[in-house]
């Protein structure tokens, strides 16, 4: 019986998805499933090409797989990662203007001082959700404080978020609540917006707003899509990777004792590479192409698999070892190309300090992830709920 896969089997593949990679990429390196109507890649190389290809491999009709978010009308939401060059390049260029790596360094302090609160808060009791108490609560203060969300509305545009990324076991598509929180979500972000056409402040939307110089400026729906963007994306990424290199530094004591010993760093670019918190990624042609001796047609809906790509033995040797020793430079988790994440930088810099107080403060810990639960969804891997107990110094 050949590979089949199913990027909504949350409970076949979300547990453990590496083994149905390892079969996608020696088995069936183009895999198609006539049912969704989609062809999957699964190699680094073929995964990497794509992301670079932009003129084959097409963004305009968004990232996600389900019909009522693909297509033209997916730009109202996604901003500039379902759009194509020039409209893309443009997008990009103006958003860049305020969302500047000056910008996300100055943010440290800050994201310092937020993430002790919560870390502190957290060890005070001993026993707590590493995910409810502390990976998603720092990204959405991080970012809803960069847009300008008030601090009053930050728990429902984070329960907003999640319940837009949610998909009930069974379903392939957005349901109504889902429907219903993306609406929700683009009404907070369109008061804010409006609020700073009248009056400025220092923060991201107004940055926004005066991004264009000697061309014409964003439009506030343009402003809307990135923000809604940017919270969305920005607050699972973070939360996945802080929740990622936790459970998998329990899994691997030795690995644990470098992490814990000052290399932070190194074991947050192995885990982005080990499990990658953003598995899939959608894009279709625009012609004709043939790959491994399989015609693929223009038009086809081609799932890029990042996850599986990372752990290609082409490009990394152990791919299936958890090494913070490796050279993770060929890692395909933030895309390549025109389209590579612009977030990345405050994903690495918010992780980065949230592992480094939890370690600074902890003399001993434990996991239990059976207790735990990981989130229905396609497009994020990581855990929506992983229990611990911890012990500070």
């Amino acid at each position: 019986m050949g590979v089949a896969f199913d990027p909504y089997g949350f409970h076949e593949v979300d547990a453990d998805p590496y083994p149905v990679y390892a079969r996608l990429r020696e088995e069936a390196p183009v895999y198609r499933n006539e049912e969704l109507d989609f062809w999957a890649l699964s190699r680094h190389a073929d995964v990497v090409g794509a992301f670079r290809d932009p003129g084959r491999f097409s963004s305009a009709n968004g990232p996600l797989l389900e019909r009522r978010a693909w297509g033209p009308q997916a730009q109202e939401a996604m901003s500039f990662i379902a759009m194509d060059p020039p409209r893309h390049t443009r997008m990009r260029r103006l958003v860049s203007r305020a969302f500047t790596p000056r910008r996300i360094a100055d943010l440290e302090p800050r994201i310092r001082e937020i993430a002790r609160q919560h870390v502190a808060a957290a060890l005070e009791r001993g026993s707590f959700d590493l995910v409810a108490d502390i990976a998603a609560p720092l990204p959405t203060d991080v970012i809803s404080e960069l847009v300008g969300v008030p601090e009053a509305d930050r728990a429902d545009v984070r329960r907003l978020a999640d319940t837009a990324l949610h998909r009930e076991p069974g379903t392939r598509e957005i349901g109504p609540d889902g429907v219903a929180a993306l609406l929700e979500l683009v009404g907070h972000f369109a008061a804010i917006v409006a609020d700073r056409r009248r009056r400025r402040r220092d923060d991201l939307a107004s940055a926004l707003l005066d991004a264009a110089v000697d061309e014409e400026p964003l439009t506030d729906d343009e402003i809307i899509a990135f923000v809604h963007l940017l919270v969305g994306a920005g607050n699972e990424t973070t939360t996945n990777l802080i929740g990622n290199a936790w459970y998998w530094a329990w899994r691997h004591p030795g690995q644990r004792a470098k992490a814990f010993a000052g290399r932070v760093p190194d074991w947050i670019e192995e885990t982005l590479r080990y499990d990658t918190a953003a598995p899939l990624q959608l894009r279709t042609l625009t012609k004709d192409v043939e790959l491994h001796g399989v015609p693929l047609p223009q038009g086809a809906r081609i799932v890029l698999l990042p996850g599986a790509a990372n752990r290609d033995p082409r490009a990394f040797e152990r791919p299936e070892e958890f090494d913070i020793d490796r050279d993770t430079g060929r890692m395909a988790t933030f895309g390549s190309g025109p389209h590579y994440c612009l977030g990345a930088s405050l994903a690495r810099l918010e992780s980065r300090i949230v592992l480094e107080e939890m370690v600074g403060r902890l003399a001993d810990f434990d996991l239990d992830p059976a207790a735990g639960r990981r989130p229905y969804s396609a497009y994020v891997r990581g855990f929506a709920s992983l229990p611990m107990t911890a012990t500070p110094r």
